[in-house]
């Protein structure tokens, strides 16, 4: 783990089967609620963007699955960030967005060691990272959850011969920066990214 992201480790707790890191001053019942809370949150985006996603795919194809992420993502992860004080985003080593979904050092560290942990047969869909952080702004909870990739998700984000020429050109116009292709059914996709300031 590298500088920005060490902690003084205080207490570690076991949630399922992941370590959950906290500090002498967050007690163990606050660390488990702001998990089960965050567990919860990003449950509840993940399962409304995929019904979304199902259902624009299975109207307009990919093209229309191009709308979905650049604008339903966004705005469902706003909804719920506004709906608990939080930040909610997703966020990814090879972005998209990079106006909203390059990670910072603590998330491209957690990205790193689920890509270890999936190589030692961890699944990404029980598979998420828990810990209290010493930040510029004080003390924050941060949780962070994988997200693997799935063949639905190959026709924008697989090798160039798996992605129809329109759906390149729209994807050109929209993410002239695009990072997001190469990937594989099973390759680590991302994660969502939950920062909880600990005065909440």
């Amino acid at each position: 783990m590298n500088k920005i992201s060490k902690i003084l480790i205080a207490s570690t707790l076991t949630f399922g089967s992941v370590a959950i890191i906290g500090q002498a001053n967050s007690s163990e019942a606050d660390i488990e609620s702001r998990t089960a809370a965050s567990k919860a949150a990003t449950g509840d985006f993940l399962k409304r963007l995929g019904k979304t996603l199902k259902s624009e795919m299975q109207a307009g194809g990919p093209q229309a699955a191009i709308k979905v992420c650049r604008d339903e993502a966004p705005s469902i992860a706003s909804d719920i960030s506004l709906k608990n004080g939080w930040q909610v985003t997703r966020v990814s080593s090879k972005a998209r967005n990079s106006m909203l979904a390059l990670p910072d050092a603590w998330e491209q560290t957690v990205l790193q060691d689920f890509k270890k942990r999936a190589a030692n047969g961890e699944k990404y869909s029980e598979m998420f990272m828990a810990e209290v952080v010493d930040e510029p702004t004080g003390k924050s909870f941060r949780y962070m959850k994988a997200i693997g990739t799935k063949p639905m998700c190959l026709s924008c984000h697989g090798d160039g011969n798996q992605i129809p020429e329109t759906v390149q050109a729209q994807l050109k116009d929209a993410y002239p920066h695009d990072q997001a292709t190469g990937y594989k059914a099973g390759d680590l996709r991302g994660a969502v990214s939950i920062r909880q300031p600990l005065n909440n």
